[in-house]
């Protein structure tokens, strides 16, 4: 069933990405114009236009994204005692990584960095990385795997790490997470991922019975910036997909069961 669940959201994501949709639009007129249909043609023509013009000059994604990074309050006040901290994969390139033989990393790296500096705050606790691979294609190349790298190259313990290499999704994360490391009633773990992420990350955590501390890094917005307009198509669009992406996700998650609530605030 989690197969399932899995290759749907893939396809049912190919097909509904903002660039999916508008190329979708894009053919579509071509198809309308070759029939001779040249009032759909027009149509499509001017709503097509009209979506690129807004994506372009307005940040849409930023205005989707705000209310899920401010869901949880950032830099939170930690406890002196805590028993665990678990990082979810992000940043970490496998496929690159294999290629090259070397670390490579993008974006949300912060979830790794925090992860280090927490690692080094509480020598005591338990340590978990978790994260394999969402790819259809390339299973065999896991973050973890590069994580594992990043952190020795770094000078951290990572004999003191439990990394969890098999999970496709966030709700995977959690499930075989939770079946690696079997935590105790009472214990105080820190969850850390992106700031977006972290309403569903959270969800599922609280569904599974084990209370997590947020600790959201890696914002994409900026409170005194959303309401502007500028000329930035990429950059929007990229944005927007983010944005687009985690709020199906929240919904598909809710509705299968996955999560405690449409938009978790607390567990």
């Amino acid at each position: 069933m989690d197969t399932l669940f899995f290759l749907t959201s893939k396809l049912v994501w190919l097909l509904i990405s903002p660039d999916s949709l508008l190329l979708i639009l894009i053919l579509s007129t071509l198809v309308f114009l070759y029939l001779g249909k040249q009032k759909f043609a027009k149509t499509l023509l001017t709503i097509t236009s009209s979506l690129l013009v807004f994506i372009a000059f307005l940040p849409i994604g930023e205005w989707l994204l705000y209310p899920l990074e401010s869901r949880f309050q950032t830099n939170p006040a930690l406890e002196k005692n805590i028993n665990g901290i678990i990082v979810l994969s992000g940043s970490e390139d496998a496929l690159l990584s294999k290629a090259w033989g070397q670390v490579e990393i993008g974006s949300s790296v912060e979830r790794d960095l925090a992860f280090m500096a927490l690692a080094r705050q509480y020598p005591k606790a338990k340590l978990i990385f978790t994260g394999g691979t969402g790819s259809l294609k390339h299973q065999e190349y896991k973050a973890a795997d590069v994580a594992k790298k990043l952190f020795e190259q770094q000078g951290l313990d990572i004999t003191r790490i439990t990394f969890e290499r098999e999970s496709r999704n966030t709700y995977e994360n959690v499930i075989y997470s939770k079946k690696n490391i079997k935590p105790v009633a009472n214990e105080k773990w820190i969850l850390i991922t992106t700031s977006w992420h972290m309403p569903r990350s959270i969800g599922i955590f609280c569904k599974a019975d084990w209370p997590m501390i947020p600790y959201p890094v890696d914002h994409q917005t900026n409170k005194d910036n959303l309401f502007r307009i500028d000329f930035n198509l990429l950059e929007n669009m990229r944005t927007l997909k983010t944005a687009q992406k985690e709020w199906l996700g929240l919904f598909a998650y809710y509705l299968s069961g996955k999560t405690t609530a449409f938009l978790p605030n607390k567990c």
